[in-house]
C-alpha cells in the first residue's frame, strides 16, 4: 500500500490488517471487470472446465462460467455501491478511480480530473468508503 494510510483505528475501528484486505480487495476491480468482459464463453474458459471435479462429479463448464460471472457482478457491484454511498453522485466517479487504482491522490485527482471538492472532503469521503465496504463485507 504504497500511497494510502490505514485509517484512524480509534475513530474507525478497522485494523491495519483489515484495510489492507479491504484496499486489495477493491483493487481487483479492474480484473473483475476484464473478466467479465472478455471470459464469456465456456470454451474458451479453460481453467473453469479444467478445474479438478471430486469423484464422479461430470462438472458443468456453463454453470461454473454463470456462477463465476455472478460472482464477479456482486463484487463490483459491492464497489460500485459502496462508492455512490461514499461519495454521493457528484464524488462517485473520484472515488472509485482512488479505490480500484494504486496511486491516485487528491492532486492527480484535482489537476487530470478537475475533482470538484476540497481535499479535506474527498479524503473524508474515501475514509467513509472504506468504513462502508468494512460494514458491508462483514
Amino acid at each position: 500500500m504504497p500511497d494510502v494510510r490505514p485509517l484512524n483505528r480509534t475513530k474507525y475501528n478497522i485494523t491495519k490488517h483489515r484495510f489492507s484486505e479491504l484496499y486489495n480487495f477493491c483493487l481487483q476491480y479492474k480484473e473483475w471487470k476484464d473478466e467479465l468482459k472478455y471470459k464469456t464463453d465456456t470454451v474458451k474458459s479453460i481453467e473453469i472446465s479444467e478445474l479438478p471435479k471430486g469423484e464422479g462429479e461430470a462438472g458443468n463448464p456453463t454453470q461454473e462460467l454463470a456462477l463465476r460471472r455472478m460472482e464477479l457482478e456482486k463484487k463490483c457491484k459491492l464497489v460500485e455501491e459502496t462508492a455512490m454511498a461514499a461519495g454521493g453522485v457528484e464524488l462517485y466517479p473520484y472515488i472509485m478511480k482512488a479505490v480500484t487504482e494504486e496511486g491516485i491522490t487528491y492532486r492527480y485527482l484535482s489537476m487530470i480530473m478537475n475533482i470538484s471538492c476540497s481535499k479535506n472532503t474527498y479524503y473524508e469521503r474515501r475514509k467513509k468508503f472504506y468504513w462502508l465496504m468494512d460494514k458491508k463485507k462483514e
